[in-house]
């Protein structure tokens, strides 16, 4: 996109020219018009080489009347009307005097001439005169003209609705794209409740710069997740309303959802991974194979099993054989048939942020890994438990167990690692606990 520097002084100048000669009649003719002749200019880089003081807009011309009725006025408006006599001999020596042969080229070529003076004679009178600062301030200050000002300000090219998009990055643009002016970097996340105004919307330079900013501040924990996430959602609602939609665009909405797993907001974290699908549809690159393993992942929290099968039977062969949709895949088949062993290997080895995700549902794959441990072995120590299911430490299988109800060991007084689970009595309060938190969950399907 052109700077505001791009723009020829001599291309204001005539469109402030323009601009001044439009009257209510012609204005929407005009406007038009004007766009279509800077769109021309722009798209054929002839901005610059133009002289644009001998361009004339069709639409501005003035519309003389016919020549018989401007004679036949100025006949009626000289003569007395009780003289009918008198009106009748001039009426016939205006008539021979007017009168000429079509085929007479000299007589054609004095009436072409005739009316190019009277042309001219009227756009003198209709071009205001200006200084320099006068100039700018009548195009600025005259309302039906302040959109056509901003465009020449920001440097933005005139184009005809019907015309090729005037910005790359807006999908479907035409003329009632909103071009943000803040240049606040920060900004607080507030639902809209009217139509949003250009000057409370930061413009996409200035959204690249806030980006940046949240990401510094991010990386160097200056700043927690709740005004993260609100100007976030700031950034997020300026694209929106400038309809700006590209790989920054991607970016952003990646980078949130991120921040939001890493915070355990999975409902804010759903929000942009949907948007993401959206975008990812248009053909906009980014981390598609990341984020398809995350959708995966989700699906499997929520335990949408047709959903799930129904998403998994749309990705293609060459998505299903990148490392992170392995992987999710994976964890998928160990599920599906109980394999809690090669389960929580993956649960370790999950990559990128899939590790926050499974953290939502791993605590239910325990008690279920539990409850089949309980159905083969009569005791099972402390020390395998922690081992197979993951756990960090005896302190935390201790807390889990108890949480529970299923901490009945048969050597209570044994140190941890000595410790065995009597499988048999605490198979009773794992199954409750599984009925009653997990079991209403799968009904939902809720996340």
């Amino acid at each position: 996109m052109a700077s505001s520097e791009s723009w020829p002084p001599a291309l204001k100048e005539w469109v402030a020219g323009c601009l001044g000669k439009m009257t209510d009649s012609n204005k929407d003719e005009a406007q038009k018009e004007l766009r279509k002749v800077i769109s021309d200019a722009y798209n054929s880089k002839a901005l610059w080489t133009t002289d644009w003081a001998g361009v004339q807009l069709q639409s501005l011309l003035p519309k003389p009347l016919p020549v018989a009725n401007n004679l036949k006025r100025k006949l009626q408006d000289n003569i007395s009307p009780n003289n009918k006599k008198a009106k009748k001999n001039q009426m016939a020596k205006a008539a021979a005097h007017t009168s000429f042969d079509v085929n007479d080229r000299a007589a054609l070529d004095r009436r072409a001439q005739r009316f190019a003076r009277e042309h001219q004679i009227e756009a003198q009178k209709a071009t205001p005169t200006y200084n320099t600062g006068g100039q700018a301030s009548l195009f600025r200050n005259n309302p039906r003209n302040s959109h056509l000002y901003d465009h020449l300000r920001s440097g933005s090219p005139f184009l005809s609705p019907d015309g090729p998009e005037g910005d790359p990055n807006v999908p479907n643009w035409d003329k009632h794209t909103i071009v943000g002016t803040s240049q606040e970097i920060f900004k607080d996340y507030l639902r809209l409740t009217s139509d949003p105004k250009p000057e409370l919307i930061r413009p996409f330079p200035v959204l690249k710069r806030t980006l940046a900013e949240l990401t510094t501040r991010w990386k160097a924990k200056s700043t927690n997740y709740n005004w993260m996430c609100s100007q976030l959602k700031s950034l997020r609602q300026d694209l929106t309303v400038q309809r700006i939609k590209n790989d920054f665009t991607v970016t952003v909405y990646e980078i949130h959802a991120r921040m939001a797993l890493e915070s355990s907001d999975m409902v804010e974290y759903n929000a942009c991974q949907a948007t993401l699908k959206t975008l990812y549809e248009l053909g906009i690159p980014g981390k598609i194979s990341e984020f398809t393993a995350y959708h995966i992942l989700t699906l499997l929290h929520g335990h949408n099993r047709s959903d799930l099968n129904l998403y998994v039977g749309q990705l293609t062969t060459e998505l299903k054989g990148t490392p992170a949709v392995q992987h999710a895949l994976a964890v998928q088949r160990s599920i599906a048939m109980g394999n809690y062993h090669a389960l929580f290997d993956q649960y370790l080895k999950a990559p990128n942020m899939g590790g926050y995700i499974m953290d939502h549902f791993v605590e239910r794959e325990r008690i279920r890994a539990l409850l089949s441990m309980s159905k083969s072995y009569q005791q099972i120590s402390l020390h395998v438990v922690m081992q197979e299911l993951a756990f960090d430490n005896y302190t935390e299988v201790r807390e889990f167990l108890q949480k529970y109800n299923a901490a009945i060991f048969k050597n209570a007084g044994s140190p941890d690692p000595d410790k065995n689970i009597d499988c048999k009595t605490a198979s009773g309060p794992l199954a409750q606990a599984f009925e009653e938190k997990y079991r209403k969950v799968q009904i939902k399907g809720a996340i």
